[in-house]
Formats: C-alpha cells, sequence, structure tokens
C-alpha cells in the first residue's frame, strides 16, 4: 500500500479534525480494538489524547495491478484513498475507504499487544521486505507459527506479522484466510501485505 508514498507529492490535503469529528474517529478505532478502550481508554488515552489536535492527512494515489481484500474496498487499479490520522504530525493509525482502522508499525512496536500475532520463516523474510504478500506454507513451515484453533483468527482480520529470529514485527497485513484454513489449505496467499518494514509510511514519521 505504501510502496510508493511522497507525502510532498501524495498528500491531497491535511487538516486538523474538529474535536466531535476526533472523537467519533477514537471512538470507531476503540471498538475495533477493544484492548485501547479497557479501564476507560488509558491505553488509547496514551496514544490520542482526549484534547489532543489529531490530524486527517488524505492521501489519494493510482496503484495498479493490486487487489486488495474484500473486506476493504475491492479492486486498487484505479484511484484508491487513504486516511492517515496523526498526532502533531506523526502518524498513528490509517485506513482506506471505509475499510478497518490500522495502526501505523512503529506505533505497533510501541504497543505491540494491538494485534494478534503471525510469524513466518526466514525464508520469507527478503520477500516481505519487498512488500510480497506472505504464502501460507511461510507460516505452517517449522520456523513459521501461527495460534491455536481455540486462538484462530478469523479471515480479513488486521495481523502483526513477525519474522523467525526478530523480536518486533516486520510488517502488518490482513489474513486471506483464518488461521485454521492456512492450516489446512498451505498454499497461496494466507495474509496480505498493508505495510511493512522499510516502506515509505515507514520512512516518513512526519507528515
Amino acid at each position: 500500500m505504501f510502496k510508493k508514498f511522497n507525502p510532498k507529492e501524495d498528500i491531497s490535503n491535511q487538516n486538523v479534525l474538529r474535536s466531535s469529528v476526533q472523537r467519533g474517529i477514537r471512538t470507531a478505532i476503540m471498538t475495533q480494538y477493544p484492548v485501547l478502550a479497557a479501564d476507560d481508554g488509558l491505553l488509547m488515552d496514551a496514544i490520542w489524547p482526549k484534547k489532543g489536535d489529531g490530524e486527517l492527512v488524505k492521501w489519494s494515489v493510482f496503484i495498479s495491478g493490486v487487489t486488495t481484500p474484500k473486506c476493504l474496498t475491492g479492486d486498487l487499479s484505479s484511484r484508491d484513498h487513504i486516511s492517515i490520522y496523526a498526532l502533531l504530525g506523526e502518524p498513528l493509525f490509517f485506513q482506506q475507504k471505509n475499510g478497518p482502522f490500522f495502526p501505523t508499525l512503529r506505533l505497533l512496536h510501541k504497543y505491540p499487544q494491538l494485534l494478534p500475532r503471525v510469524q513466518v520463516d526466514r525464508g520469507a523474510i527478503r520477500f516481505l521486505l519487498a512488500g510480497a504478500n506472505m504464502m501460507c506454507p511461510g507460516f505452517t513451515s517449522a520456523g513459521g507459527r501461527l495460534p491455536p484453533a481455540e486462538e484462530a483468527i478469523p479471515a480479513g482480520a488486521p495481523v502483526a506479522i513477525y519474522c523467525e529470529g526478530k523480536e518486533e514485527p516486520a510488517a502488518i497485513g490482513i489474513t486471506k484466510l483464518s488461521t485454521e484454513d492456512i492450516k489446512k489449505v498451505n498454499k497461496d496467499v494466507g495474509v496480505e501485505l498493508v505495510t511493512y518494514l522499510g516502506d515509505d509510511l515507514w520512512k516518513n514519521n512526519n507528515l
């Protein structure tokens, strides 16, 4: 999603959110991520204070030949719209059209409890860092990790992607199959990449 993102050229609009709009967005994010709403929103307040001057950064970009999961917006082979929510210029969350909210990878490094965890083996690392979607065998091999059946992650869920031997998440993706189906099918794409270490969102930590 952020392979070719140049803030100086690609941002179409950047405005401070009205307080009522900010409240609505914060509420929507906490609804999607209950961990942020626990203890009266203590964690959310640490990330994005109620009275913080949240900003909406709009990015309209043409992306050709990329297909997005149905739970997001469908085909991206046309003009695409990304909303990035920032605080004091620092990106915190982003959303594609009316799809789910994602934390940025930098925010996930600070608060890894935001997303459920999956892991790919060493052989998948170079493909991940090139922005490729992750294939099922990368998760089911000896170096991969998926949650047990009682903690299964459904299809269409945002996940943190870790790499074998590394302590911090290297990417954020969205499951194309449930984790149980990834184990059973064990071929083709299991998780589609959304943002990853070294992409242009990672490089631009101040908008």
